[in-house]
């Protein structure tokens, strides 16, 4: 049976239309480092270089691109350089070369000024620790940028109330943070991010340190807010899990440089090298992958049986295809793309039970 492969290309839109681009981005950490770039020292592992210059590459030539209103993840195990590639979007850190565009602006050009204005009024950043201010309450918490701003109370207050309750935490108001739970006090920073309705959300690992059940509260909560907002995200973690769930698209990252970007069913389904092949290996496939990835080339077999589409979740049409006990078409739009059938379905859950056995 003829295995039909997926388009693996990326559909991210480039460079003026994007809401984020990135190119060949680099931060070396230590003195003289800027001088590495573009020699063949610049080629050598991140120990050798240690070993030789005693510079450390923080990132390596690092390039993409975020179209509007993408979920972005960044996401790789502990020092593999991804919190300091967010920090780098907006200069927390600053790069050793390279571009980083942020609605059309060259961040890496900025004057003080300039920066001041981005970060104030185009991007926002919700880290781990929430940062929150002890001695004020809940909305004067969440209104606290728009304080920066220069905006009166009045209006700050108001807007910051209309926040408050779009991330749920309506009734809480006037409480302190330290009356909160850790989530209660992560949408305080949800919100306090959303305030000034930047164009951009960074999220660097937000959710790490709370507990499993309000970390997966947390998880649907940005997306139910990506679904009502719209806005692009760049969010950072090191649980595949999270990346799988959240991210339209995810880059992986190992010692500073990219590994693969693509879709989660990309991901899983072809892993660039044995390092993402055993990062994915515990994933249950039939839970990413969708049908384009198992279906097989119409050979006079697609019948008039159940119509599904292509980006539908294997296991989502599992049950449509195993009650038919025959070949089910799959279209994308009114196109005939491909057939499924039990045994390509049995297929993927016999691959999910040998890897898990």
């Amino acid at each position: 049976m003829t295995t039909v492969s997926p388009d693996e290309t990326t559909t991210a839109t480039v460079g003026a239309d994007s809401a984020l681009s990135v190119r060949h981005l680099w931060k070396i950490f230590g003195r003289g480092g800027d001088k590495i770039i573009g020699t063949p020292d610049a080629e050598l592992s991140r120990a050798e270089l240690k070993e030789k210059t005693g510079c450390v590459v923080g990132v390596r030539d690092v390039s993409f691109e975020v179209p509007p209103g993408e979920v972005f993840v960044v996401m790789g195990l502990s020092g593999s350089g991804k919190s300091t590639l967010v920090r780098c979007l907006t200069r927390l850190i600053e790069p050793t070369d390279g571009d980083v565009v942020i609605d059309g602006e060259d961040v890496t050009k900025a004057s003080d000024s300039q920066l001041r204005e981005l970060r104030r009024n185009h991007t926002s950043m919700v880290f781990q620790h929430f940062g929150l201010l002890p001695h004020r309450q809940v909305i004067d918490n969440v209104a606290y940028g728009l304080e920066i701003r220069g905006v009166g109370k009045k209006e700050r207050r108001a807007k910051a109330a209309e926040v408050v309750e779009l991330v749920g935490l309506s009734g809480y108001e006037r409480s302190y943070p330290d009356q909160l739970s850790g989530g209660m006090q992560q949408r305080v920073g949800l919100a306090r991010a959303l305030a000034g309705d930047p164009s951009l959300l960074l999220f660097d690992e937000p959710f790490s340190a709370l507990d499993p059940l309000i970390r997966r509260d947390m998880q649907n909560e940005v997306i139910r807010l990506h679904e009502e907002l719209g806005k692009t995200m760049v969010f950072i973690t090191h649980d595949l899990a999270e990346a799988l769930k959240l991210g339209d698209r995810i880059l992986i990252m190992r010692d500073g440089e990219v590994v693969q970007i693509g879709t989660p069913d990309q991901i899983i389904g072809a892993p660039a090298d044995e390092y993402v092949r055993d990062f994915t290996s515990e994933v249950p496939r039939s839970h990413v992958l969708t049908l384009k990835w198992v279906m097989h080339e119409p050979n006079g077999d697609a019948g008039d049986g159940p119509v599904l589409q292509s980006d539908q979740i294997v296991r989502d049409a599992a049950r449509v295809v195993l009650d038919h006990h025959g070949p089910c078409r799959v279209m994308e739009g009114d196109k005939l793309v491909g057939v499924v059938d039990d045994e390509d379905i049995l297929r993927v859950v016999v691959a999910e039970e040998e890897a898990t056995a």
